[in-house]
């Protein structure tokens, strides 16, 4: 039986957060900052694709009148897309290098909050528990073909297409 779309977003939210938390700590190294910044880029490009994919199109398709939502969440992937690809190129050395990753941290966070707690309600009443099983097997089988690095041409490049279209 395969998994509720949602519920497995909403499981990779929580991964990312740990990752967030502990980058937070006043106690993590900077070297330690530096890998979980690589990890979570990892983890954040895999996830917006399989979003950007996956659930913003069928969403849109199944339930037009969250449109807008998908809209703003496209670019807030956008945003992210860009900070992700310019801390890639980083290293911890770069003055800017943990300001960025603050800013990507403060910019997720806010994406996630709203929709784990005004979206995904709006999907799951207006979807049912086959729709989200099914999305949610399209999810997993995205997410193996993801790519890992925003350096992975189709990373990048299918998100811009999916806002200008």
């Amino acid at each position: 039986m395969s998994q509720d779309a949602i519920v497995m977003l909403k499981a990779d939210h929580k991964e990312v957060k740990a990752l967030f938390r502990e980058f937070q700590k006043a106690s993590t190294t900077p070297a330690r900052k530096e890998s979980i910044v690589k990890k979570a880029i990892e983890l954040l490009t895999m996830h917006t694709y399989i979003e950007n994919e996956v659930m913003y199109p069928r969403v849109r398709a199944l339930l037009p009148e969250l449109e807008d939502d998908v809209l703003e969440s496209y670019e807030e992937h956008h945003v992210a897309d860009v900070l992700i690809t310019e801390l890639a190129a980083m290293d911890r050395s770069d003055e800017r290098f943990f300001a960025k990753a603050t800013v990507l941290i403060e910019n997720v966070t806010h994406h996630v909050q709203e929709e784990e707690q005004d979206w995904f309600p709006k999907v799951r009443e207006g979807l049912t528990r086959t729709q989200l099983r099914e999305i949610g097997e399209e999810l997993e089988a995205a997410k193996k073909k993801a790519p890992r690095s925003p350096a992975q041409p189709s990373a990048l490049k299918k998100t811009v297409d999916a806002v200008i279209s």
